[in-house]
């Protein structure tokens, strides 16, 4: 079964723009042979107040076990506005079901406010 985790490790304060990990979902799994393709969907959401800086430099990080395997970026989000990122993740198709956690994490690389700690958004899926 799918397991979502929702993890909110926001610093308050940070210009007023709080970008969360709000969904990660399994969108679809295309099976072979050898090799079985998880299309999982994570969704970024300004839920503060204010926008971002247009200068913004983020990413979204794609966690195994710990290790960041992958990442994509995140544009800078208008207060309320939601991103979409579509992450392909291939297995084995031996691999047993429900067995691996796969966590997406927020990592502002600029503008860091002062007084901002850096804190990021996280949220995982099971498969």
């Amino acid at each position: 079964m799918l397991a979502l985790t929702l993890i909110a490790a926001m610093a308050n304060g940070c210009n007023g723009a709080q970008p969360s990990v709000v969904a990660v979902t399994l969108h679809s799994v295309t099976r072979t042979s050898y090799l079985n393709r998880y299309q999982i969907n994570a969704t970024v959401t300004n839920r503060g107040d204010q926008a971002q800086a247009g200068n913004t430099l983020q990413f979204l990080d794609v966690v195994y076990y710990g290790g960041r395997i992958d990442a994509r970026g995140i544009p800078p989000l208008g207060a309320g506005q939601s991103y979409t990122v579509t992450y392909v993740w291939p297995r084995s198709a031996d691999a047993g079901r429900w067995t691996s956690p796969v966590d997406f994490r927020i990592r502002a690389k600029s503008p860091l406010p002062e007084g901002c700690t850096g804190s990021h958004a996280s949220a995982g899926i099971t498969v």
